[in-house]
């Protein structure tokens, strides 16, 4: 069944690009970009990419069956993805974690049990987060709840004697400041957490879990999100659910 491609017709209004002008650019007549957006045509690699410019979007959001015709492509955007992979997460320098912070224009996003570790390798985190804040950068903040089974059930994987929830309610002593800093939102989830990820904008450091083993023994990926990848948005839908389904924390004690 022929349908609209909405994507396409929604991002020329955003722009402020007519059919004509997009017809213009690309060397086709107006009729083909209508063709493009009523009919959902695929345009020609040339026309995408020249569309996509203009538009200033990822050509695979305006087309996204492009994936689709071509796994080859798919599997080699995903594997550029990559940009370091650390044995542990003790081997990430602590100035890619500064960096990487101290950079961010757009957003980070933490999902961690305690992240006790997070507030150590980055001593002033509370007012690192609060000054990005006020430079419009979104943070999002998701720590375990120290009194859900999840927890309760890594404490026991990791024969940790019953210190993790502490160790979270510790770690939640950081980042009191930050309750009442615009863009800043702090919330408790009850997942079973089988990776760590700290995102910031299109850099994502992804701590995996192996069972029994602290978070800091296992390995780290670094990606960097890349037109028509899909392990970063991979990742970061896992952390959308979590965080959706996690609980505010305005700073009562838990």
């Amino acid at each position: 069944m022929v349908g609209v491609n909405e994507r396409l017709r929604t991002t020329m209004l955003r722009r402020g690009v007519s059919t004509d002008q997009l017809a213009v650019e690309c060397g086709v007549d107006a009729k083909s970009v209508e063709r493009w957006i009523s009919l959902d045509r695929v345009p020609h690699r040339k026309h995408r990419w020249i569309a996509a410019r203009l538009l200033d979007a990822d050509e695979t959001f305006l087309w996204p069956r492009v994936l689709t015709r071509s796994p080859s492509r798919r599997a080699g955007a995903s594997q550029a993805e990559l940009v370091e992979l650390y044995p542990d997460r003790a081997s990430v320098p602590r100035e890619t974690w500064l960096g990487l912070l101290t950079n961010s224009q757009q957003a980070i996003d933490v999902l961690i049990h305690s992240g006790t570790f997070f507030a150590q390798t980055q001593p002033r985190v509370a007012a690192m987060l609060t000054e990005r804040a006020s430079h419009n950068v979104r943070i999002r903040l998701c720590f375990g709840n120290p009194k859900s089974e999840a927890v309760a059930i890594r404490d026991r994987e990791e024969r940790l004697g019953g210190t993790l929830a502490a160790k979270i309610r510790a770690s939640l002593t950081y980042y009191l400041p930050l309750i009442d800093v615009e863009g800043c939102e702090i919330r408790l989830h009850d997942a079973t957490l089988y990776t760590s990820m700290f995102r910031y904008d299109d850099d994502l450091l992804a701590n995996t879990h192996a069972y029994g083993a602290p978070a800091s023994l296992n390995p780290t990926y670094h990606f960097r999100r890349t037109d028509g990848g899909t392990i970063f948005d991979h990742y970061m839908q896992s952390f959308e659910s979590t965080w959706n389904s996690a609980l505010p924390w305005i700073g009562a004690e838990v």
